[in-house]
């Protein structure tokens, strides 16, 4: 897709498409939310509140700000007792890995992992080892989700269900060039992780394109029928604290692209973790299945996917 193409169709998917109002019944569900103090994530554990889920875990880095978001969702559902919030730090390894541990040791049974925590930041910065951005969105986001599959597809043999993990991405995939994936075999984090050269600019839609790249070769692997539905989603241009450093560039954006509210970008999460087995391995936007970039579904893009 040319980068004008991209625009045309932003533009065009924000103001002339609406996302439905979620209405699937979670009853008896326990779900996971990363990033559930703030923004998307915020609204979409309000949605799986309202929609009678059973137990809503709110993962957030600040606890204090977690306590906020529960006592603000069980209000406005009148449903108190019903979400719980653990730390979560997805820039620290450890904090996954305790994470992960604590949930699988703790909880009767998790059917929804929805990772919707992120960063995006025009600083270089290496944590664990690497670019703070792919450390955040790449790595620890599937960290958590592997760490958590044992005790997903239990779970899922033991209720007869089949679990799901939502992996927020971007339409934003499309633009990287991503020069690094031509790096040697087993370097192409390496090159990503010197400051020298690195197009900060990109950094956040990079890592959205990798997060692709990663769940679609995870499902190459393990493909239907699996015990655990792995997908993607794409909420769209959102108000989101996503775009604090975006400051008088994203103001504007806001306003010619029609930026969907933080509770409509949300819909699309929920709909995207109710779509069941047929969405397992695919990138949903605008509320539907949509291919990827070609960029993704070459096999320049599978290649990379691979290495």
């Amino acid at each position: 897709m040319s980068g004008f193409q991209f625009w045309v169709d932003l533009f065009k998917n924000q103001w002339f498409t609406t996302i439905p109002y979620p209405t699937t019944d979670f009853s008896g569900q326990t779900i996971i939310v990363t990033g559930a103090n703030v923004g998307l994530g915020l609204e979409a554990a309000r949605h799986f509140v309202r929609l009678h889920a059973t137990k809503v875990i709110l993962a957030c880095r600040s606890t204090s700000k977690g306590e906020d978001a529960k006592r603000d969702i069980e209000a406005s559902t009148q449903r108190p007792d019903t979400c719980e919030v653990w730390p979560l730090d997805l820039s620290s390894y450890e904090s996954v890995k305790a994470f992960a541990a604590r949930a699988t040791r703790e909880l009767a049974r998790i059917d929804i992992v929805l990772e919707s925590a992120g960063v995006a930041t025009g600083s270089f910065a290496l944590v664990e080892g690497n670019e703070s951005t792919l450390t955040t969105n790449v790595v620890s986001t599937y960290l958590l989700a592997l760490l958590l599959l044992p005790k997903l597809k239990s779970v899922g043999q033991k209720y007869n269900v089949r679990p799901t993990v939502t992996i927020v991405t971007s339409d934003t995939h499309v633009q990287p060039a991503f020069e690094e994936r031509k790096a040697p075999q087993g370097k192409i984090f390496e090159a990503l992780n010197t400051e020298k050269g690195a197009n900060m600019g990109e950094r956040y839609p990079l890592s959205k394109l990798l997060e692709i790249l990663a769940g679609r070769e995870i499902v190459r692997r393990h493909p239907q029928p699996y015990p655990v539905v792995l997908n993607l989603v794409n909420p769209g241009f959102c108000h989101s604290s996503l775009m604090r450093e975006m400051h008088l560039v994203g103001l504007v954006m806001k306003y010619i692209f029609g930026a969907r509210s933080t509770e409509q970008g949300s819909r699309t999460y929920v709909q995207a973790v109710a779509m069941g087995p047929e969405s397992h391995g695919k990138y949903m936007s605008n509320a539907r299945i949509e291919d990827p970039s070609a960029f993704v579904r070459s096999e320049d893009g599978a290649e990379t996917g691979r290495r």
